[in-house]
């Protein structure tokens, strides 16, 4: 079966990251979690200092982009690929609320968007791979085989993401992750340099109500159908 490129693109907590490592599983695909560079480069930013709930030192950060090494390592034990910034294993830091109240607005700044798109179309050049993000249909991978743009309402994202936060033992209510999505679906949508949108030749899905099974086989279909057709 010929391979082709799957782009994911949607808002906040859809399971974009979960439905990609499940297609990349099935079908021996690399799968890449653009959001994870992302909070990659937004955790080195609070690591040093650069961003703070009412400071960003953008152009420090900004300047201090070509220090900025990342690189993912699968690891066995739990089945996918684990974010590395600077050969430091960082999976688990960027994946707290904090990162995620930062996340957006380093995610705007045009040169880290410039450094991250550069480092994923190197990845997907030999096709064979699933990327979940924001932009990917849109701006990395303009001419993928297949889009699939995710949405759910944001009561229904707000609360899988609470219940995730508190399986890893973190202290949050769920007003502050409804917060969170709410500002972060209007910060990605608004901002000026390749905000998100659905491409015209996306799939849409609302998963408010679809199961992961459901979700994962209505897009495996998608899958089959395209490569039959090359």
């Amino acid at each position: 079966m010929k391979k082709i490129t799957i782009a994911i693109d949607g808002f906040s907590s859809t399971g974009k990251s979960t439905l990609a490592k499940q297609l990349a599983k099935h079908l021996g695909y690399v799968y890449v979690d653009t959001g994870a560079m992302y909070r990659a480069v937004t955790f080195f930013a609070m690591k040093n200092g650069y961003i703070t709930a009412d400071f960003f030192d953008k152009q420090t950060l900004i300047n201090s982009l070509p220090s900025i090494k990342l690189h993912f390592e699968f690891n066995p034990e739990l089945g996918f690929a684990e974010m590395y910034l600077n050969d430091v294993n960082i999976e688990t830091e960027i994946r707290t609320l904090e990162v995620s109240n930062f996340v957006s607005l380093v995610a705007e700044v045009s040169e880290v968007r410039a450094k991250l798109v550069e480092q994923q179309q190197e990845m997907g050049k030999g096709k064979g791979i699933v990327m979940d993000g924001r932009d990917i249909g849109t701006v990395v991978f303009p001419k993928a085989e297949l889009k699939v743009f995710m949405t759910a309402s944001s009561e229904t994202r707000a609360q899988r993401r609470f219940e995730e936060l508190q399986q890893k033992g973190q202290t949050v209510s769920f007003d502050e992750v409804l917060k969170n999505v709410e500002q972060r679906d209007y910060i990605d949508t608004h901002r000026d340099d390749s905000p998100l949108r659905k491409a015209d030749d996306a799939i849409e899905i609302d998963n408010s109500y679809l199961t992961r099974e459901e979700q994962f086989n209505a897009v495996l279909e998608m899958v089959e159908d395209v490569t039959k057709s090359l």
